[in-house]
């Protein structure tokens, strides 16, 4: 599309849809790929990315970035960001300001955020299944405020059954009160995960008779308003931006579990650079070792934990989001700002 626009001489801003840190990756690529003597995948030192506090490993980048046919097309994107006019991204300052002021150099198109943006209200409300819906909300209305942990990998999240028999094992070990939402492998590459029709044939012999007063396990199911309801206390995620802004804006701190995309990223910069999460993995890849029944229940405990510093912290942010977006916030002003371009272009 910024082909097309730009010949037909039409000013072409760019939507990113992901934090600006990842912003500062794609922008730095075009750099970057003219400083390697070797494969991205095979440097065995850590980078220098502009919106990082903290040099990168390599093994954070996004799987397909690491492949020859994959890198080629983010560094041909990343070229092409620069013959925009302008950077709509979303975030806000108050959650990203050292990514954004490193980002934003007189090289770089202007950038605009406006974040967070987030569906609280519209199609993502959504239930196939409105009886299933009804049983979970009826469930967590008879919960303690702030005792439950929401577990949930994205619409394209799903983990190797050994993985999924971890998991049960780690929740059993913790303890705590859980809506898992739980998802089938897909067919083929080109399918996405669907929902099982029995969870027994997956998890532990027994798991859902011994967990039954404490958890539920379900398919598909409305993220923003699980997160929205007063007894979850806990998100482990996957990582996605869009899942991470959703977490903030509810105050529901997260325990990190990246499976694709520039998930890895965003776990790194959670916990290491804004100190917003809690890690469980960083560098996640399916079919690499297991994240252990152990490991799972000490990042639960952690997660639960009213007391923790990281929650304050995300309480904090949640009211900064609301801030962002209110007259005289930041985001507020760089809508306004935005507007004021395009209505003069």
């Amino acid at each position: 599309m910024i082909v097309v626009a730009n010949e037909l001489h039409i000013p072409c801003y760019l939507y990113f849809p992901s934090p600006a840190t990842f912003l500062g990756f794609m922008l730095h690529l075009p750099i970057l790929d003219t400083q390697l003597t070797t494969e991205l995948s095979e440097l065995d030192t850590e980078l220098i990315i502009p919106g990082f506090v903290n040099p990168i490993s390599p093994s954070l980048l996004p799987s397909i970035a690491l492949e020859k046919e994959g890198y080629s097309w983010f560094l041909y994107h990343g070229r092409k960001y620069f013959e925009t006019v302008g950077i709509v991204i979303n975030t806000f300052h108050d959650l990203e300001p050292y990514a954004l002021n490193s980002v934003s150099t007189s090289q770089v198109p202007p950038i605009y955020p406006i974040g967070p943006i987030l569906d609280l209200v519209g199609p993502a409300q959504w239930h196939p299944d409105q009886a299933n819906h009804e049983r979970i909300m009826k469930w967590l209305d008879d919960q303690p405020p702030s005792t439950v942990v929401f577990l949930s990998f994205g619409s394209h999240g799903c983990l190797s059954e050994s993985q999924v028999r971890e998991i049960a094992f780690g929740l059993e070990l913790a303890g705590v009160r859980f809506v898992w939402v739980l998802r089938e492998q897909p067919k083929d590459q080109f399918s996405l995960p669907n929902d099982y029709t029995n969870f027994e044939k997956i998890l532990p012999n027994g798991f859902l008779e011994r967990t039954a007063g404490i958890g539920l396990v379900c398919g598909w199911v409305s993220q923003v308003q699980i997160l929205s309801h007063k007894a979850i206390g806990g998100f482990i995620s996957h990582c996605g931006w869009n899942s991470i802004l959703e977490s903030l804006w509810h105050g529901i701190p997260i325990a990190t579990w990246p499976v694709y995309a520039e998930q890895q990223l965003n776990a790194f910069e959670m916990v290491k650079e804004l100190g917003l999460a809690i890690e469980i993995r960083l560098d996640y890849r399916e079919g690499s070792d297991l994240v252990s029944a152990k490991e799972v229940e000490g990042a639960i405990k952690c997660l639960m934990n009213y007391d923790d510093e990281v929650r304050q912290k995300v309480k904090e942010m949640s009211k900064k989001c609301r801030v962002a977006k209110m007259e005289n916030g930041s985001s507020y002003a760089s809508l306004g700002a935005l507007i004021e371009k395009l209505v003069n272009s």
